[in-house]
Parts: C-alpha cells; sequence; structure tokens
C-alpha cells in the first residue's frame, strides 16, 4: 500500500517535471537503507551524473543524505551544470531527502 502510494505521487509529478540538456533534473530515490541521487536528461534518456551513499562509512542517515547531496553538485558543477529541476520522487520533502536538497543547494546547485 505505501509503494502504490509513493508511486501514484511520483508518476503525477513525472507529468510535470521534465529534464533537459540545461536543465537536468535532479532525482531522489530513498530506501530504507540508502540514498541514491541522479541527474537525468529526459530528452536524450541518459543519466549525467548519480550519487549514492553505498560506500560511505556508518554515520547518521540525515548527515549521509546531505554529503550525498554535496557530491552529486560537485559532479554536476564538473559537466558545467548549474540550474537542475528537483524530483523527489514521490517522498515527502522532510528528513533525509531535505538534507540532500540542502547538501545539492549548498554545492552550488539551483532549484
Amino acid at each position: 500500500m505505501k509503494r502504490e502510494s509513493r508511486t501514484r505521487k511520483h508518476s503525477k509529478i513525472r507529468q510535470r517535471i521534465i529534464g533537459t540538456p540545461e536543465r537536468p533534473r535532479l532525482s531522489v530515490f530513498r530506501s530504507s537503507q540508502h540514498i541514491f541521487a541522479q541527474l537525468i536528461d529526459d530528452k536524450a534518456g541518459k543519466t549525467l551524473a548519480e550519487a549514492s551513499d553505498l560506500k560511505m562509512t556508518k554515520e547518521q542517515k540525515n548527515k549521509k543524505a546531505h554529503e550525498v547531496g554535496r557530491q552529486l553538485a560537485a559532479k554536476a558543477l564538473k559537466l558545467k551544470i548549474k540550474k537542475v529541476v528537483f524530483d523527489r520522487g514521490g517522498f515527502l520533502y522532510t528528513g533525509r531527502v531535505e538534507s540532500l536538497a540542502k547538501g545539492a543547494r549548498e554545492g552550488g546547485l539551483e532549484f
């Protein structure tokens, strides 16, 4: 039930949000243990950059999410991408999703 609700919300969000080469979509996926983020160009159907907390040491989940956001922002700036569209993936904008967004903003991304 919970997964169905999230996927329904995500499909509604995806109808409005489209990533372009100039302004890619920052897509977030949060599992119970990890968090993943990607910069996606929907026009070409390609992932431009990605970051996750899989190889990070054990620390508080919000700190790891914040660091993932900063890592993704650094990769984006190397690709000369400054502006993105934020796709929260049907998750609520609190906790780890919010920490990732703050980390990406601190890293230099605008959304």
